[in-house]
């Protein structure tokens, strides 16, 4: 599977995990929810998605650094 797919389904997993986790554990307020949802998936993503991330970036790196043909 493609890694940006991959990453991008692990981060959004990530984040509804923690949603509702601390939905929950009881907090109620949707704003502080959402907002302490994404710094938590955040971190824990950095932590968590070390090699998917890398992953993506490779897939990255070698498409910008693969030769382009001249347009002439």
């Amino acid at each position: 599977m493609h890694p940006v797919l991959v990453y991008t389904a692990s981060r959004i997993g990530l984040l509804i995990v923690t949603l509702g986790v601390l939905y929950l554990l009881g907090l109620q307020n949707w704003l502080l929810l959402i907002v302490v949802s994404f710094v938590i998936s955040g971190i824990a993503s950095y932590v968590l998605l070390s090699k998917q991330r890398d992953a993506v970036s490779r897939r990255i790196s070698d498409k910008v650094d693969r030769p382009k043909p001249n347009d002439h």
